[in-house]
């Protein structure tokens, strides 16, 4: 009985792909992405740079912090494969990595934004 009415609550849970389990090793790097997008400062990095490609100065200056501790920030995004850089002379220009970031940071946002 409490099974149908789970069911009956989440209808769209059964249109979506099933997940493979997936093995130990790639269960750890999922936990580990996603305790780094359990810090607020690494949101808010992310976030701006959705909307262009930045260097650590202008990130520092938007969002109110120094550069050094926006380029630790950087660096734990950066170890986690979530943003890349590339230099030009002697500044370093920030971007996401990849769509798959995007993914998450929106579908994210979508699922807390919920009422």
């Amino acid at each position: 009985m409490e099974t149908a009415s789970v069911q009956n609550t989440l209808p769209h849970i059964h249109n979506l792909k099933k997940l493979a389990a997936p093995d130990d090793f790639t269960s750890q790097r999922l936990a580990n992405v996603f305790k780094i997008l359990g810090d607020s400062t690494r949101i808010k990095l992310l976030a701006l740079l959705t909307e262009e490609e930045m260097r650590v100065s202008d990130i520092a200056e938007a969002l109110g912090m120094g550069q050094s501790a926006i380029s630790h920030q950087l660096r734990v995004l950066r170890d986690a494969r979530l943003v890349k850089y590339h230099k030009e002379g002697k500044e370093a220009w920030y971007a996401l990595d990849d769509d798959h970031v995007v993914k998450l940071m929106s579908q994210g946002l979508d699922h807390v934004r919920e009422t």
